[in-house]
């Protein structure tokens, strides 16, 4: 029987032997053009991990974790990865992505709970991740030592409610957050309780200092389009997307783009394209190379490609529970809560043991 293996599968199970047998130019050129994804999921039994997926929607590794988990970080330095527990966990691990060392579990501390997303220092020193203050209500970045077992070393704070997503800007010192707006209090788990008074925002805050550089507010006739999921695109543009908590026959642009010193900016969409998504964009990724945007809606079972420079939606299409992306050759990728995977032309696999949670980070290898 002739059996055939994906080359990127091949090269990772071959190893250092099969490397050190190759030219280093050739090795250096397959790594170049290579790449792997990680995403959180759930087992058919119910079980929760996260994995580190080939090109070919195949499970390189996976770990086990105590609940469901949410978005991934990856560390170049370390080549090691941190799984944040979705709202309001209390959990994030750290793990390699060839399973030589035993994944870290780190804690929050007590008055807080992540949000579920988190970026490293440029040089792989420290870890920032989004929290919960709930007691007082408010936003923070906890700080934590990679170097020393991801010890909580400090914070500051995002000077909003409810901070989601947050990305280390090009200057590798800015942080931009995107802050919700929804007040959360562990006691009454995932409930929303500050709705009528919601004050999203996109900040820009000294990952050194701590101190804010910008805060951009949306108009108040906007108040309950919560700012969540961001992604910066080849220009240094972030573009970000929105969760509507006002009646669900309003039709509020979802999209929009940040740029430094300037107010923020929604991008018009055809009608059939934003009331596809039920009110709700799931993820955001961006392909520099290809200058477009992915958006995805799990609640409207929609996925859109905008192209960056013009703010035009170019594709669209009904891809049911769809929201995990992320850049792939000429286009993207994409999970579903259905244990879908949809390649950049299109073609779908489907795993027999997973379904994907709500996020993809690609990785280069």
């Amino acid at each position: 029987m002739r059996v055939l293996i994906d080359r990127r599968d091949f090269l990772r199970a071959a190893g250092a032997s099969f490397a050190a047998a190759m030219a280093p130019g050739a090795w250096a050129s397959t790594l170049a053009t290579d790449a792997v994804f990680a995403t959180a999921f759930v087992r058919r039994d119910g079980s929760h991990g996260a994995a580190v997926l080939s090109e070919a929607g195949k499970v390189l590794h996976a770990i086990d974790l105590p609940e469901r988990g949410h978005d991934i970080t990856f560390d170049p330095i370390s080549r090691r990865s941190v799984v944040f527990a979705r709202q309001p966990g209390t959990f994030a691990m750290v793990f390699d992505h060839a399973g030589r060392e035993k994944p870290l579990a780190i804690s929050s501390v007590p008055g807080r709970h992540f949000f579920g997303h988190g970026v490293f220092s440029p040089d792989g020193r420290l870890l920032y991740a989004t929290e919960n203050d709930f007691d007082n209500a408010a936003g923070v970045v906890g700080i934590y030592d990679a170097l020393s077992n991801f010890e909580r070393v400090g914070e500051f704070p995002t000077y909003g409610v409810g901070p989601h997503e947050l990305l280390l800007l090009g200057d590798d010192r800015t942080i931009a957050v995107a802050n919700g707006g929804i007040e959360t209090h562990p006691d009454y788990g995932r409930a929303e309780l500050n709705i009528a008074t919601m004050k999203p925002s996109y900040v820009l805050v000294d990952r050194i200092s701590g101190d804010l550089l910008e805060k951009h507010e949306l108009p108040s006739n906007l108040s309950k389009l919560s700012i969540r999921h961001m992604a910066a695109d080849g220009e240094g543009t972030v573009w970000f997307g929105c969760q509507y908590r006002g009646p669900v026959t309003d039709r509020p642009l979802l999209v929009g783009r940040a740029a430094r010193g300037k107010d923020l900016s929604l991008v018009d969409m055809p009608g059939q394209v934003l009331g596809g998504f039920r009110n709700y964009i799931g993820s955001v990724a961006t392909n520099p190379a290809a200058g477009t945007v992915a958006v995805s809606s799990p609640q409207g079972n929609s996925l859109a490609i905008i192209e960056a420079a013009t703010g035009k939606v170019v594709s669209a299409r009904d891809l049911t529970e769809v929201c995990g992306v992320a850049p792939d050759g000429p286009g993207f990728i994409a999970t579903t809560g259905g244990g879908v995977i949809v390649g950049p032309d299109g073609s779908t696999s489907t795993d027999p043991d997973h379904v994907w949670d709500n996020h993809m980070l690609r990785i280069e290898a």
